[in-house]
């Protein structure tokens, strides 16, 4: 893509890689620059499966939203949602019910230009530039509570973002404070990278990803589970991404080389 689009912030910076950008370059996306993809290319160097973590936890994204909508969901908080492309949470939720309302939050300047241009002319989806390490900031900014009614259950989506909380930022009360905003029958969907099954290119990738704008934090099982406070786990528990409700049984292939950990749990 060009680097001189005009909808592209100047602000952006262009010299470093972007997690949010990678991820779209993973999926076929084109909001992404050299400096991603190249950078990108090292990562796939280490860690081979990092495109079949990318698809394999965007195919859960999309079952963990026709879950809950199942259960009667029609509003989402979508945190660190990214670059909005094609089968996004408002996409499949709006083909299920026009009226369900969609909250993004990123904080990466392409990602929100980009998202601010695609549903300007959506009504019920909208995107908000925040930290979501500041979770007091995002909870109470007024476009958020303008869209979504905290006294009716609310999915909300922690796919592929905790990770990219360090120990330092407290992911456990991160966590812990979007888990008490929500009201009961609420649900919280997570995918979370993890260390257990390949250590060593875990541990490489993790030093890779210093040099980019998005340092990273590989968490065990256990670390994960912590995640979920409270909230009950619904079957089949914390598996990997592909484990998660597969469409078809025979769709689960090696699971370890998901690479994530992918849960659901229910207020």
């Amino acid at each position: 893509m060009s680097q001189q689009a005009n909808w592209v912030p100047t602000s952006v910076n262009v010299d470093k890689p972007s997690a949010a950008r990678m991820y779209d370059y993973l999926l076929g996306g084109s909001h992404n620059f050299a400096v991603d993809r190249e950078f990108l290319e090292k990562l796939l160097a280490i860690q081979p499966n990092a495109k079949r973590w990318a698809i394999m936890n965007r195919a859960f994204m999309r079952r963990a939203v026709l879950f809950m909508l199942e259960q009667g969901i029609r509003q989402f908080l979508d945190l660190g949602s990214g670059i909005p492309t094609v089968g996004n949470v408002h996409e499949i939720a709006q083909s299920v019910d026009p009226s369900s309302r969609v909250v993004y939050v990123d904080n990466e300047h392409v990602a929100v230009a980009h998202g601010q241009l695609l549903l300007e002319s959506n009504e019920n989806a909208v995107i908000v530039q925040a930290d979501i390490t500041r979770p007091g900031l995002v909870l109470n900014d007024p476009v958020t509570r303008r869209m979504l009614d905290f006294t009716r259950p609310i999915g909300l989506l922690a796919v592929t973002i905790g990770h990219y909380i360090l120990d330092e930022h407290n992911p456990r009360e991160v966590f812990s404070a979007y888990r008490t905003a929500l009201p009961t029958g609420s649900f919280m969907a997570m995918t979370h990278m993890t260390s257990d099954f390949e250590p060593e290119k875990a541990a490489a990738l993790t030093e890779a990803m210093k040099s980019s704008q998005n340092m990273v934090r590989a968490r065990s099982r256990g670390e994960v589970l912590e995640l979920f406070g409270e909230f009950e786990l619904v079957d089949p528990g914390l598996v990997t991404t592909s484990q998660w409700r597969p469409d078809l049984p025979n769709e689960v292939d090696e699971p370890e080389r998901d690479g994530l950990y992918a849960g659901v749990g229910l207020k």
